[in-house]
């Protein structure tokens, strides 16, 4: 019988019995290291025999795994692993159908050493380059088997974390032998993704994402999911993004990982650091659709999401330019006007909370964009605030939402130049909202241009209203840009201020008014932009004379505000003569009356009984300013002659005449005219400067005393805004149906006049020539000799109508 088995041993084909000598009588003996030498070398030899000695190894293993000898099953996977790393990559093909059978009979046994050892050989051959396609490999039993090892929960904690590993590390290879392959089956598909991506995201959430050793390799299972999450995001086009991040947004709903936060944020984190850069704003744009989707949650969910939102969107903000920039910013004030839209009554914390996040979003988007970008960003912000003539509640709350946006997006802006910070497209609006009646409108208001004015960090030393001087305080001369700047808008900015200020006693807003003001000075004011700045404070005092409405308190703080200014400017420009004016007066007010300075009084505090604010000899003297001007050699004829600010110029348009006049557009009278001319030649160079003197003369006197009072003067300006408001608000149709009437009168006249041409006509014509010429020459002066001449007279005989009596078509009427 021996005899018999030799004999038929020898009659097997060699590659069996070299398989089957690999194998030791004791399976605890290993691998016959010699005789697998042999049938590596066999193999390498006769590569077509590879597809054989596979089956061969696949059969025995699995009567072995039958038979639950698990040992001589471990050596038959370590002579396929050893066969594989051996084999060239052109012949790989032959063998890895039987290798890739062996590693799914391991890994459909119960056997956790079996799984763990089968996932390790998988690895290996994951991490082999194939240089022949493959066209019929699947890998969707690989990706389902080790997807559930990730989910592994047996009692042995060290186990688990073996089997978890193991299930991640197969996830890893089957990504990294699939993506590179265009040939096999797609990874990206949904069925696979909604496996992989949440095993990874379960793993993650179960340990701390981040490693605190040093090792090369991760040896938890919450780290190496992190690493394979990285590396797929990583190997992700473009139309594979929103693959990844759907089952991962899924996976955050279901296991309600929104609130809180902390997991989501560093998932989106990861993400958005491992994406391609040029891909980031994708995930933004599907976080914003989701966040979309999600409007009937709860607010503590929405705030959540806006919070991830805020937290990742400045990694996008460097890769969005253009459209897709604007997109986003849109897309937060959709989100915005939304919020504000549901609040019927007060707004929740809740929902308060909710838009602070969207706020804080669309500051750290603009805030990782250039300058430029954020004048852009600004200005469509802007564009989106409702007009301040709305006066539903709904447009205040919106109002107030989008200043707020807008001012954390200013806080993030470096001002180089007021001409870039403030275009008229942006300006404009923004000294509308000004004018708001709204308090919190307008303190939003001053803020934004507090942000965008503060070059130098003075608003913080500014804040409190006092006539004591700053020692830390930042000044530097202004450039020509600003100069010019001041001179074109200047007088807008602070016509809105004051108008501001003038409407109640309200502490913060004559406080955040004042730190507005106190910043144009600091960065703005020179020795020729003093005056505009001089005129305003004398308007600022002016209004709290002659205003009658205002309440005492509202007066002795308009007037604490002058003084406090006017002591800065003088400070700020170095005229000597100007601080020491106002010292002296700020002691004799300090002596006589110490309402008429800082700090403010509140409308809830207390008074002095008797406030008297018409008091001349403490209030500010514009002759004596000028006085000081003209000692320390400055510009005063415009202080010593123009009008200062006053109120009831709710329109920029009745202010000026155009936004890029100069003053002398204002204010028409000669000597400032003479004092415009002289800055403009100053300002240019090589043209010598015309003497004051020369102006000053009979004639030139006679004209400014044959100027109109500043009542008629404000009766003009009345008239012709109600004129023009006439002409913006009225319907088309009305205005023509006012017009009819003379239209008709003029109609009526001119068929009088002709009537009696034609009677004259038919006198002359029987008289004769002499007649007709007499008629010529008295009617010289009709302007139209060719309706006289004897041709037309035979055609309007012979039946034809005259071209005079033709009405005037509508056309010549518009």
């Amino acid at each position: 019988m021996l005899g018999c088995c030799g004999c038929c041993s020898a009659l097997r084909p060699r590659y069996k019995r070299l398989v089957d000598n690999i194998f030791p009588a004791n399976p605890e003996d290993g691998l016959v290291k010699s005789n697998m030498e042999k049938l590596t070398f066999y193999s390498l030899r006769s590569p077509e025999k590879l597809d054989r000695i596979g089956e061969y190894l696949y059969q025995r293993a699995s009567k072995d795994i039958y038979r639950k000898r698990y040992k001589f099953v471990e050596i038959a996977m370590e002579a396929m692993d050893l066969l594989l790393m051996a084999c060239h990559a052109q012949i790989l093909n032959l063998f890895v159908e039987s290798f890739l059978r062996m590693v799914q009979k391991l890994l459909e046994d119960t056997n956790p050493t079996l799984q763990i050892m089968a996932t390790n050989s998988f690895v290996r051959f994951a991490n082999i380059e194939e240089d022949t396609p493959s066209y019929h490999r699947r890998y969707d039993f690989f990706i389902s088997k080790f997807s559930s090892m990730c989910y592994g929960n047996n009692d042995d904690m060290e186990l688990r974390d073996s089997i978890r590993m193991a299930g991640i590390k197969g996830l890893q290879g089957v990504i990294r032998k699939t993506v590179s392959d265009d040939l096999v089956a797609n990874i990206w598909e949904k069925q696979h993704m909604e496996k992989i991506v949440p095993s990874l995201l379960f793993n993650m959430q179960s340990g701390p994402s981040k490693s605190t050793d040093t090792e090369a390799t991760p040896s938890t299972p919450p780290l190496l999911a992190e690493a394979v999450l990285r590396e797929l995001v990583s190997r992700a086009s473009f139309g594979h993004i929103k693959s990844v991040l759907k089952p991962l947004l899924t996976h955050l709903d279901h296991h309600k990982l929104w609130v809180p936060n902390k997991f989501a944020i560093d998932t989106f984190r990861i993400v958005m650091i491992s994406i391609q850069p040029q891909y980031s704003y994708t995930v933004v744009e599907t976080l914003m659709s989701h966040l979309d989707q999600n409007l009937t949650s709860s607010p503590k969910t929405r705030t959540s999401l806006a919070v991830v939102l805020s937290k990742i969107i400045a990694i996008a903000a460097g890769e969005s330019v253009g459209p897709s920039a604007l997109d986003i910013i849109n897309n937060l004030l959709m989100h915005l006007k939304t919020s504000v839209s549901t609040q019927h009554d007060e707004s929740t914390p809740e929902e308060t909370q909710y838009q602070e996040a969207l706020i804080n979003a669309l500051g750290e988007f603009a805030n990782h964009h250039p300058d430029y970008q954020k004048i852009e960003i600004m200005l469509f912000i802007m564009n989106t605030v409702p007009d301040p003539s709305h006066k539903s509640k709904g447009d205040h709350l919106l109002q107030n939402i989008l200043l707020k946006s807008l001012l954390k997006v200013g806080t993030q802006y470096r001002t180089v130049s007021f001409e870039k910070a403030f275009p008229v497209s942006f300006l404009q609006p923004l000294l509308k909202m000004a004018r708001a009646a709204s308090i919190p409108i307008r303190i939003i208001v001053m803020q934004i241009f507090q942000q965008l004015l503060d070059r130098h960090q003075n608003q913080h030393l500014l804040n409190v209203i006092n006539v004591s001087h700053y020692p830390t305080l930042t000044i530097e001369t202004p450039s020509r840009s600003d100069i010019l700047f001041t001179h074109k808008y200047g007088s807008n900015i602070l016509q809105a201020i004051i108008e501001s200020m003038s409407q109640e006693n309200h502490l913060e807003v004559l406080k955040s008014s004042y730190n507005t003001i106190a910043l144009v000075i600091v960065e703005m004011a020179c020795g020729e932009t003093m005056q505009e700045f001089l005129l305003f404070i004398l308007g600022v005092q002016q209004v709290a004379v002659t205003e009658v409405e205002l309440s005492p308190k509202h007066r002795c703080n308009l007037h604490s505000i002058a003084i406090s200014l006017l002591i800065l400017l003088g400070r700020c420009t170095g005229v000597g003569p100007l601080v020491e004016y106002v010292e002296k007066l700020i002691q004799a007010r300090k002596e006589e009356a110490s309402y008429l300075l800082p700090p403010l009084m509140d409308n809830d505090k207390s008074a002095p009984s008797t406030l008297n604010t018409n008091l001349p000899h403490l209030l500010v003297d514009k002759l004596a300013v000028a006085e000081c001007l003209q000692q320390a050699g400055l510009e005063c004829n415009r202080v010593q002659t123009g009008t200062p600010y006053a109120l009831n110029q709710t329109d920029i348009s009745a202010h000026r005449h155009s936004w890029v006049d100069t003053h002398s557009a204002v204010r028409n009278s000669v000597v400032d005219a003479s004092y415009n001319d002289i800055e403009s030649v100053s300002s240019s160079p090589g043209v010598q400067k015309r003497s004051l003197a020369s102006e000053y003369n009979f004639e030139s006197m006679k004209r400014v005393l044959a100027e109109p009072t500043e009542a008629s003067k404000r009766e003009a300006r009345e008239k012709q805004m109600q004129i023009g408001r006439t002409f913006r608000e009225t319907a088309f149709e009305d205005l023509v149906r006012r017009t009819e009437p003379k239209h008709d009168v003029i109609q009526n006249k001119l068929n009088e006049i002709f009537n009696a041409l034609s009677a004259e006509r038919q006198i002359s014509a029987s008289c004769g020539v002499q007649a007709g010429s007499l008629l010529l020459a008295a009617n010289g002066g009709l302007n139209g000799p060719s309706m006289i001449e004897p041709g037309k007279h035979h055609l309007a005989v012979g039946g034809q109508r005259p071209i005079y009596e033709n009405n005037f078509p509508e056309l010549f009427f518009y």
